[in-house]
């Protein structure tokens, strides 16, 4: 049986490799920067070698920490999956769940809902990460991802979609009394736009034509933010029209600190899911989660309603989970 004393200090080891300091593992453990420290100190001492050396700006692994950090996380690892296992024929979610989540849309949308379920489910850990880059849940031990986008390369995983994310164009009320509304797609020319643009590239906006198809429109502007946040800011400002989705926009819009344009142009432009390994079986604590989650934005997310972009409609029958097999699967 493995004393106490060492769980906590092999615990406290991981945690200050992956915070980087002792300061930051302690938060994470709710202990203090000395406690952390001295837990890992005294790991060292039962061990007989060194696994950090400490300066007054940095930490970094010795050789023997290095492999002594992988063989932590393996056991941690399986201790996990004990705990998994046992929450499975309970029925009741357990254990950490690692969540990765797009930055603005997990921080505004989605951790709000998983701070409500770590209230339910006390057994529950909740550990959250935030990317707008495209985590490979497999390779870095993510239990759950939300994706915004095409799935792309998705082998060895399960897709169920949430909702497809709906875009319109929108500004604010006194960039409106002064510059006035357009009332078709081709006035937006006159129009300052707030554009999104990233490593040279300007996203294009999608819209939605008279007939029902969807064109495509490259807008022009001088104002060219790189993050989503920030085309929020500066069209709260007055700054000109920007093309948002609605889940983005949609707080704005109820307190009339925003109004939508062209309403009949907003399109359904690209669907969000929900990702975890493949397994045999799927451990209560991503059920609950996922379930959750549809809950949510199932058939219409509630931004929507609100902000009055669209009618409430069935769900899509494409929102049963799909299994995505590595390229040289035969179902492919």
């Amino acid at each position: 049986m493995i004393p106490a004393a060492c769980l906590q200090g092999l615990v406290a080891f991981v945690q200050t490799v992956e915070a980087g300091s002792f300061t930051l593992a302690g938060q994470r453990m709710g202990l203090s920067k000395s406690a952390v420290a001295k837990a890992v100190a005294r790991m060292e001492q039962r061990l007989g070698v060194k696994l950090i050396n400490r300066t007054t700006r940095s930490l970094r692994l010795t050789a023997e920490g290095e492999s002594f950090h992988e063989s932590c996380l393996r056991a941690l690892g399986e201790l996990d999956a004990a705990q998994a296992l046992l929450a499975v024929r309970r029925g009741r979610p357990s254990g950490r769940l690692r969540v990765d989540l797009p930055l603005s849309f997990g921080r505004r949308i989605v951790a709000p809902i998983l701070l409500e379920l770590g209230e339910r489910y006390p057994e529950l850990t909740l550990e959250i990460s935030f990317n707008d880059r495209r985590v490979d849940p497999i390779e870095e031990g993510i239990d759950l991802a939300i994706r915004i986008g095409d799935l792309g390369d998705s082998a060895g995983l399960i897709a169920r979609r949430l909702f497809r994310q709906r875009s319109a164009i929108c500004a604010a009320p006194a960039y409106l009394a002064t510059h006035g509304r357009p009332s078709t797609v081709e006035d937006l020319a006159t129009h300052a736009c707030i554009r999104f643009g990233r490593e040279g590239r300007i996203a294009a906006w999608r819209l939605t034509a008279p007939d029902g198809s969807t064109r495509t429109l490259t807008p022009t502007g001088r104002l060219i933010m790189g993050h989503g946040e920030a085309v929020l800011d500066a069209a709260l400002a007055g700054q000109g029209l920007a093309y948002l989705p609605t889940w983005l926009m949609g707080a704005a819009l109820v307190r009339g600190e925003l109004e939508m344009v062209l309403s009949d142009s907003a399109v359904d432009d690209l669907p969000v899911h929900a990702l975890w390994p493949k397994t045999r079986d799927l451990a209560p604590k991503i059920r609950v989660v996922v379930d959750d989650l549809l809950r949510h934005f199932s058939p219409v997310p509630p931004w929507d309603i609100a902000g009055g972009t669209r009618d409430e409609s069935p769900a899509p029958a494409d929102a049963r989970p799909r299994i995505f097999e590595p390229a040289t699967s035969p179902d492919t």
